[in-house]
């Protein structure tokens, strides 16, 4: 009997038209364009800017150009996912929002939180109601509006991170590409080190905590890059050596584009060379749960049906993983 899996069949996305340079973030905190690049690989990033515009608005346009790019009718769509950790607030739901605005109607949709690993945790979450044959058409998207909760006045935050969405229509196959293997995993152990400190339940929204501002990303940088160089290339190679991969099988590792040190650290223990490694943290930075769709976007034209591709990302929580797909667009290799 022949296996049911959940294959990409579509990819979109979305950035902002303002363009934050390292220059321009000079001027708020003390850095320069050489600092960023040789720590991070960043040049710039995008923000988007205007009043009362959520990630809702990202995820909004990113939805809307898949729709488009897959010929899909709104109706059609049985599940959507937005995977964030910005949402336009703490209820409804983004993806709840995102639906309303595009005519998603004959669907539920909920918000998934996993940090910079998001996009890898709803990827995954909505292949099994694909490969379970519950639904046909599913949504992810991975959208992060990451300047609202970036505090422009510490400069160890402020210059990773971007706004931008990308999102991903799932769809059954019986042929051999889809979602072929993942692993998944988490430890709360790391909540210290990686966290946005008020806002919630424990420590909800005060004089004094807008005050400290604790409203604001904050990180302990050298821990996390730590257990992010280490567990993200681990998790990539676990994959490969279950499926028998080498880096001569892989076409392109898709990374989560947080630093670039941390990328080039996964791809030495892939085995592979840089010109199988997606890059566009230069002109992005960090997006969050938008980092990984956004790359497929920028690369769809290189890839070919049959393409062995290796997602990887690593994210607050901590969470971290990895997923093997094989491409399932365009011409046969």
């Amino acid at each position: 009997m022949t296996k049911m899996r959940a294959a990409i069949t579509g990819v979109a996305g979305y950035v902002p038209s303002y363009v934050l340079t390292n220059d321009e973030l000079a001027t708020m905190v003390d850095t320069n364009d050489e600092w960023i690049t040789e720590r991070t690989g960043i040049k710039e990033r995008r923000i988007l800017k205007g009043e009362e515009k959520g990630t809702s608005i990202l995820g909004i346009e990113a939805t809307k150009r898949l729709l488009e790019k897959t010929n899909t009718s709104p109706e059609e769509v049985d599940l959507l996912i937005c995977c964030t950790v910005t949402g336009d607030m703490p209820f409804p739901a983004t993806a709840n929002i995102i639906s309303a605005e595009v005519g998603i109607k004959n669907a539920f949709s909920y918000d998934l939180n996993a940090a910079c690993s998001g996009f890898l945790y709803g990827l995954v979450t909505g292949a099994q109601f694909v490969q379970s044959g519950t639904y046909k058409k599913v949504i992810v998207v991975g959208a992060d509006k990451m300047s609202s909760i970036v505090d422009y006045q510490d400069r160890t935050t402020c210059i990773l991170f971007g706004d931008g969405a990308g999102a991903v229509m799932l769809e059954p196959t019986e042929g051999e590409n889809g979602i072929m293997d993942f692993y998944l995993r988490s430890d709360g152990a790391g909540e210290p080190y990686l966290n946005m400190p008020a806002g919630g339940s424990r420590k909800p929204a005060s004089h004094q905590t807008v005050e400290n501002r604790e409203h604001y990303a904050k990180q302990d940088g050298r821990t996390v890059f730590k257990f992010a160089v280490t567990h993200m290339a681990e998790a990539a190679a676990k994959v490969m050596e279950e499926n028998k991969l080498t880096g001569d099988d892989i076409a392109f590792l898709v990374p989560h584009q947080a630093n670039k040190r941390i990328i080039d650290a996964t791809a030495r223990r892939m085995d592979i060379g840089d010109e199988k490694v997606m890059l566009n943290i230069q002109r992005y930075g960090n997006t969050t749960s938008g980092t990984i769709p956004l790359c497929l976007v920028d690369y769809e034209n290189q890839l070919k049906k049959g393409d062995n591709l290796i997602l990887a990302a690593f994210g607050g929580g901590f969470t971290w993983g990895a997923v093997y797909v094989k491409w399932a667009i365009g011409d046969e290799k």
